[in-house]
């Protein structure tokens, strides 16, 4: 009994002390708050395209808890900057209350018009200012944005339904209408320059009969569930051309996300795919970087043609959700070709068809999550609906003077079903494979690497010495053993790198000439 009388007189002592104290006594801050940073980069945005959220962390220093007279931007309500402190939202704030050795985080974004700010360059740099108190206790923050200029395509809407125009795509001889957004392009926006760069809404579609150029240094930017559909007897040519500067890459046509910051550079599945459809031809991909993308290239149909439905060259396909180049029934030819970091495949030939690829380098060294299939996977099948499959001729699948390899173990998949009247035909001709099968899980004639119809010339297993893989750099250094395997035969038809250094004389494997890496400090 006396122990509980003690628990409560000491609890209603507690409640009276509590009651009589006074609130906490804020005092005004004297213009000593510490900040996590000088200046809040926002970097950069196209025109009406909001940012991302950034922060500024504010530190009461002091032994004292603090209020800070007045939070604001020094554009006040004109500003196009916005903030957010304490979960509220505003453009000025009074009596910041902080308490002392302790901080608060503001969060800052912006959304710009271009037009506002018109900068022959197609560039203008946006600047406001973070103002803290005033007087003699005034502290600043700069905030600073480059805002860029843009060719916006769109998909239509209607104005009084609000309904995004939808496609209806020619799928197999079929109209399909689709719930995909987006609108065939105009006559005037089917040359794409390096004068302004591009982003786009949706599936931009190329008419049937007619041709997308995509002139060298272009860039396209592309909003989420956004890509490029080729329609059946429409027609993809990216001229793009040789860099001098391989970081300002000028003349490369890169095709990316919309979201420009650097935490976005290289983080996949950011927009759809660039799709080839059944019935599309005579398509041309040289010295273009795709990046970013669900699926890098969705490549469809016309495995029989006489010429090669895509021909890809000097290029690079990164850092694809689900896979880097994916061709269905389809045929691809690709020379100095780089692909790498795919969440399932870098390159699948499914449903047969007809590849080739020559002085290629063919990676995978994911690292986002689990990875289901190799590098490279060939098939000859897709399961219907009702799990039936439907088997059709892999024609040919070459590749010669290739690397294949990756952070897994084997990268190659050859899955047949096998059937007397239709053919699976492949062939790795001095490559470099990696493919080590100790618990003997891959049987059969695919895998007899001893087989010279299928395996002739190649080197299993050894170190490509890549600069670094996990950053997409897949030049080879000095101890790859790659280096001057390359047979002269295939280096005749593809006589420079990707970098336009000859490769005649001494071909290495791959889509890179070895270099010396630079001693890193």
């Amino acid at each position: 009994m006396s122990r509980y009388l003690y628990f409560v007189l000491t609890l209603l002592f507690l409640t009276l002390w509590s009651s009589c104290r006074k609130d906490f006594e804020f005092s005004p801050s004297t213009g000593n708050l510490g900040f996590s940073k000088d200046t809040v980069y926002l970097d950069t945005v196209f025109t009406n395209i909001g940012s991302s959220t950034y922060n500024l962390k504010v530190y009461n220093n002091s032994d004292n808890d603090i209020s800070i007279p007045s939070v604001r931007l020094a554009l006040g309500e004109a500003s196009n900057y916005r903030l957010s402190i304490d979960g509220m939202a505003g453009k000025a704030f009074n009596n910041v209350e902080l308490l002392a050795k302790d901080s608060l985080y503001i969060f800052v974004e912006t959304t710009i018009d271009y037009n506002n700010f018109l900068n022959p360059n197609g560039e203008y740099l946006y600047t406001d200012q973070l103002e803290f108190d005033a007087g003699s206790n005034l502290q600043k923050v700069e905030l600073v944005t480059l805002v860029k200029d843009a060719v916006f395509i769109y998909p239509n809407r209607d104005n009084t339904t609000k309904v995004v125009e939808t496609l209806t795509l020619d799928i197999g001889g079929e109209q399909v209408e689709t719930e995909l957004q987006g609108r065939e392009l105009l006559p005037v926006e089917l040359t794409m320059t390096n004068t302004k760069p591009y982003v786009i809404y949706g599936f931009a579609t190329v008419p049937n009969g007619e041709t997308l150029t995509i002139e060298a240094g272009a860039r396209l930017h592309f909003h989420k569930n956004s890509g490029l559909i080729i329609n059946d007897g429409a027609s993809l040519h990216i001229n793009g051309g040789l860099s001098t500067n391989q970081e300002a890459l000028e003349n490369e046509v890169i095709l990316e996300g919309d979201r420009l910051e650097p935490n976005f550079s290289d983080r996949p599945g950011q927009w759809g795919t660039i799709w080839f459809l059944d019935g599309s031809t005579d398509n041309n991909i040289n010295h273009t970087t795709i990046k970013n993308a669900l699926v890098g290239i969705l490549c469809d149909g016309n495995a029989n043609d006489s010429t090669d439905k895509l021909t890809i060259t000097n290029s690079q396909i990164y850092n694809s959700s689900n896979f880097g180049l994916l061709g269905r029934n389809s045929s691809i030819k690709g020379e100095n070709v780089i692909i790498n970091n795919a969440g399932l495949s870098s390159f699948a030939g499914t449903l047969g068809g007809k590849y080739n690829f020559t002085h290629c380098t063919i990676a995978n060294y994911w690292s986002n999550g689990f990875r289901q299939f190799p590098s490279v996977l060939l098939n000859n099948f897709v399961l219907d609906e009702n799990d039936n499959a439907i088997i059709t001729d892999l024609t040919e699948a070459n590749f010669n003077n290739c690397i294949i390899y990756g952070n897994d173990n084997p990268e190659i998949l050859l899955d047949e079903i096998e059937d007397d009247a239709v053919d699976f035909n492949f062939k790795f001709t001095n490559c470099l494979i990696r493919f080590e099968d100790n618990n003997n899980n891959f049987t059969g004639p695919n895998y007899d690497l001893n087989d010279i119809n299928h395996y002739e010339g190649n080197i299993f297993n050894e170190d490509p010495n890549f600069k670094d893989p996990d950053l997409n750099m897949l030049i080879i250094g000095v101890e790859s053993a790659a280096i001057n395997k390359g047979l002269p035969l295939f280096a005749t038809q593809v006589p420079t790198d990707i970098l336009n250094v000859k490769r005649t004389t001494s071909p290495d494997l791959g889509a890179y000439q070895h270099i010396i890496f630079p001693e890193e400090d």
